[in-house]
């Protein structure tokens, strides 16, 4: 995701969502700058989490810009070559 994100970075809004209700995103920002994270984080909020059913962690969900889910993996799930087929099916609906 690292290496394929900044190829669409201008087209597809993407954010890095914290799970943990208790953590704040200062900390998640401080990680996402120690691992050289190109792409925003953003915290939770209200019953989003159990509204998108999200169960585990790193769950993968997108949406396209009418806000349909198009696409949903799961933990270990979505590699490079994926993730390029959904950001550019995204990038070329805009």
């Amino acid at each position: 995701m690292k290496n394929v994100y900044p190829e669409y970075a201008d087209q597809v809004a993407f954010y890095a969502v914290g799970t943990d209700p208790n953590e704040a995103v200062e900390r998640l920002e401080g990680y996402r700058q120690q691992q050289g994270y190109p792409w925003p984080v953003a915290v939770a909020q209200g019953a989003m989490l159990r509204d998108l059913n999200v169960l585990v962690q790193s769950t993968k969900v997108v949406f396209d810009s009418r806000g349909v889910q198009v696409y949903r993996a799961g933990f270990g799930q979505g590699g490079p070559d994926e993730w390029r087929k959904v950001f550019e099916d995204l990038a070329s609906e805009s």
